[in-house]
């Protein structure tokens, strides 16, 4: 799932489930461009994120070397796993073309830009997470974002009072 199209989000397509979604990360970013990418897991993790044991609120993705690494995402322990359990805010690989990591790489050294995971799912059984390339935002720009949403909040209650 790259930019460009109009999409209606990754929970409403056939066979995807979503498991956790970043909420705050739209409030505090400006998301650039976005792609599915795929994880190296472990199968207690993959087990935990079919619980629905996930959480996305402090993640985010780094290059390390040549490859892109999930960082802070906390996948809850599996309960089953005992012995064989895994760390729950690990790092974990993400599995994407060699362009892409290239190409988003160069972007979060040079300009400032941010790699955040907005969605973490199944799709036809197999985790991924919708990697969004963020800039920051200020505080003026959450106010903006605020006052627009509040306008068009009015506006749909005017025509439908009419």
């Amino acid at each position: 799932m790259t930019s460009g199209g109009k999409s209606k989000g990754v929970g409403s397509e056939p066979g995807v489930r979503v498991i956790a979604e970043n909420r705050r990360a739209r409030f505090d970013y400006t998301v650039d461009e976005k792609v599915e990418a795929g994880l190296a897991l472990t199968g207690s993790e993959v087990k935990s994120l079919r619980d629905g044991i996930a959480n996305l609120s402090d993640a985010y993705a780094l290059p390390k070397g040549d490859e892109l690494f999930l960082l802070n995402a906390n996948i809850g322990s599996y309960k089953a796993a005992s012995f064989f359990d895994h760390l729950p805010t690990r790092g974990r690989k993400l599995l994407m073309h060699r362009g892409e990591i290239d190409r988003w790489t160069a972007k979060v050294r040079e300009r400032g830009y941010s790699i955040i995971p907005l969605v973490l799912y199944f799709r036809n059984g197999r985790a991924k997470v919708e990697l969004g390339l963020c800039r920051g935002k200020t505080h003026e720009d959450r106010r903006h974002d605020i006052k627009e949403r509040e306008t068009k909040r009015e506006m749909d209650r005017a025509m439908r009072r009419r």
